[in-house]
Parts: C-alpha cells; structure tokens; sequence
C-alpha cells in the first residue's frame, strides 16, 4: 500500500457470483490517512480513511465520495448497509488483535 500502488481483487458473493474489484491509491500517510480510488465495476468512487488516537482508543473517520448521477444515488442505501454490515465484521475481529 503506497502512492501509485494498485489492488486488484475479487470479491466473492453468497450466491457464487464474483465481482473484480479495481482500486488504486493515491495517498498513504502512516498512521494517519489513506486515500484512493475505487474504480470499479460497480461504482467509482473516492475513499479517504483517517485515523486518530482517541485516549488510547483509534477513531476511524470513513468517507466515500461518487458523482451524484442518478445510478450512483439508486445504489446509496445498498452501500450503507454493506458498510454497516463490513463495519460489523471489523468490530468482530478487533478484540481480537493485539500491536
């Protein structure tokens, strides 16, 4: 993960269907930031994640933009419960990590 760098995945869902995933990043400030551009199939869209030490604990600040067409907008509703659902996955597995 750097500037100019590039991730190339495929995401796998429940019913068997692939989805290849494009994304490129454009900025990576350790341990404060990450910021990239998802490209694709779907959606584009940019990312910025920040993160900031609250009293020992991490804030994590995550911010999606996308141009505001109307194909971008029908999509809205399903992105925030598929980020509520990966935040939960995230949540999940936090307890058990240890820096």
């Amino acid at each position: 993960m750097q500037p100019g760098g590039e991730w190339r995945f495929v995401m796998h869902s429940p019913t068997g269907a692939d989805y290849p995933n494009e994304t490129d990043f454009i900025e990576v400030v350790r341990p404060e930031r990450i910021v990239f551009k998802h490209l694709g199939p779907a959606h584009e869209y940019w990312m910025t994640m920040t993160f900031a030490d609250r009293s020992g604990k991490t804030e994590l600040i995550w911010k999606m933009v996308s141009e505001a067409t109307p194909e971008n907008l029908k999509k809205k509703n399903f992105i925030v419960q598929a980020n509520e659902q990966n935040f939960d996955r995230l949540e999940a597995c936090l307890p058990n990590v240890r820096l």
